[in-house]
């Protein structure tokens, strides 16, 4: 059967040892790890939402190769209606999640795998589509996890690969008769410990003598050579320690997880590689792949967190007996607002997307209301944990610990003076959700993912037809 279970993912899952170190130690198991805990069990639900008659439409599809029926994770985009089913997929698991669905990147990597491979085998006679396909195949037979990455740490940014370290990007150091040889690293990987593969593309659009930069692959977890090194900050600390998660702000599913992956002469065999050195693709690679991470990430994904930070506002502010005045009433509709218009764009995104490239059979997102979606999400982001915030009151900065209502010294206090509407234990726990998205990682996290508004601005003047909007006024300011 192509589509697995949660339990087939965590018995997989506990045969893992990726030489992963967190807070400066090594990580043995990551089903006992309080934080990495957190992504084996945010995984496991999206396996659980994909065998859900209820979301069976949502989750699963068709595969193009096989027939049979796949997650949708591992699914190539093959009309305008598998967009749009993949926006609510991204949509619906942040909201079961209130973190990454960790099977959402190396998704988003798969249709801009399919269209180049297809297409530099059509211009060169490469056999790279071949390859991708017998991969894919392989993946969706077994449903794995498959994760991945774009980000190479770059070093001096003024400087080009060759010019500095050459391990600042993920390069060829060796061709061998049967693989290759790469070295580098790739950062800000989201999820990538905890996956069965690991898919990796060029991050820079390479230039000539940069061949052993246009590189991209496929490498099974564990394989000898890759180290994975966890983000570590203070939400990785109060995870650590504390012994009752149901105190924290996200009690099962934590903060998106993500890593630097270092690449120390890691073998690659030839049937994993699915480009090599065809420089003039690269930026097709990271341009379809940009298509679709910034409709799912600005516009569905990040729109499913809102939709869980808008909730959570309006019952604070009926928790603290303010639910219809008019000030809340205005802010709440103003997040809504900001909310949707992301939402919208991405559903235009998938509505407007096309074959890209011609022939190939795979469907990509428009690239304008792609990256329209995500440059709202950028501003909009930041204004509705603010909003939130601001409706919710201090408490979200400067409440206790929910353990003072079991403290016999303090419980009476705590739960006299934090009581509103609701008793304290409500309102605190719902502040302390709150806390987890307006007073944490969130922003910056969201703002950074799948770019920077720069590199949204960059496409978007990149793909507009000026010419066109200058032709329309001078036709109509030259009319008689």
């Amino acid at each position: 059967m192509a589509i697995k279970t949660a339990q087939e993912y965590r018995q997989r899952v506990a045969k893992l040892r990726p030489k992963l170190f967190l807070g400066g130690k090594r990580v043995e198991k990551l089903s006992d790890h309080p934080v990495t805990r957190g992504v084996v069990d945010a995984t496991a639900l999206v396996y659980d939402l994909t065998i859900d008659p209820r979301y069976a439409d949502i989750m699963t599809a068709k595969s193009h190769l096989t027939g049979e029926t796949i997650s949708r994770a591992l699914h190539i985009h093959q009309s305008n209606e598998d967009l749009f089913k993949r926006l609510e997929m991204a949509r619906l698991s942040s909201q079961k999640l209130g973190t990454c669905n960790y099977r959402c990147p190396g998704n988003e990597m798969l249709p801009s795998l399919a269209a180049t491979t297809w297409e530099i085998d059509r211009d060169r006679g490469t056999v790279y589509h071949r390859r991708f396909n017998d991969y894919l195949r392989y993946a969706q037979e077994n449903d794995l996890v498959v994760s991945g990455s774009v980000t190479d740490p770059k070093g001096d940014r003024s400087k080009r690969p060759l010019q500095q370290d050459p391990d600042m990007y993920v390069h060829v150091v060796e061709k061998l008769t049967d693989g290759i040889i790469v070295s580098g690293a790739k950062q800000h990987t989201t999820g990538a410990y905890a996956a069965d593969e690991n898919l990796i593309l060029p991050g820079i659009s390479s230039r000539k003598q940069e061949e052993d930069y246009a590189v991209a692959f496929a490498v099974p977890n564990g394989t000898p050579g890759v180290t994975y090194i966890a983000q570590y900050n203070a939400y990785s600390v109060e995870r650590e320690c504390e012994n009752d998660p149901r105190t924290l702000g996200n009690p099962i599913y934590g903060q998106r997880e993500t890593c630097l992956i270092v690449f120390d002469r890691v073998f690659v065999p030839w049937e994993r590689v699915f480009m090599c050195g065809e420089v003039e693709y690269t930026q097709k690679f990271i341009t379809r792949f940009a298509k679709t991470h910034r409709m799912n990430c600005g516009g569905a994904c990040k729109v499913g967190f809102m939709d869980l930070i808008i909730g959570a506002a309006v019952l604070m502010a009926e928790y603290n007996g303010l639910a219809k005045a008019p000030h809340i009433v205005q802010k709440t509709t103003r997040m809504l607002q900001l909310n949707d218009t992301s939402l919208a764009c991405a559903i235009a995104a998938a509505h407007f997307g096309s074959e890209d490239p011609p022939g190939s059979g795979v469907y990509m997102p428009d690239e304008t209301m792609g990256n329209i979606a995500k440059l709202n999400t950028n501003d909009g982001f930041w204004e509705v944990m603010a909003l939130a915030g601001d409706i919710a009151g201090g408490i979200v900065a400067t409440m206790p610990s929910e353990k003072e209502l079991e403290n016999p010294e303090t419980r009476e206090y705590v739960a006299k003076y934090l009581k509103a509407a609701v008793p304290a234990k409500e309102r605190m726990r719902i502040a302390r959700f709150l806390q987890n998205w307006v007073a944490g990682l969130h922003g910056v996290g969201t703002f950074q993912g799948s770019g920077p508004s720069q590199s949204e601005y960059v496409s978007i003047y990149r793909v507009a037809d000026l010419e066109g909007k200058k032709k329309m006024a001078l036709d109509l300011a030259k009319t008689a």
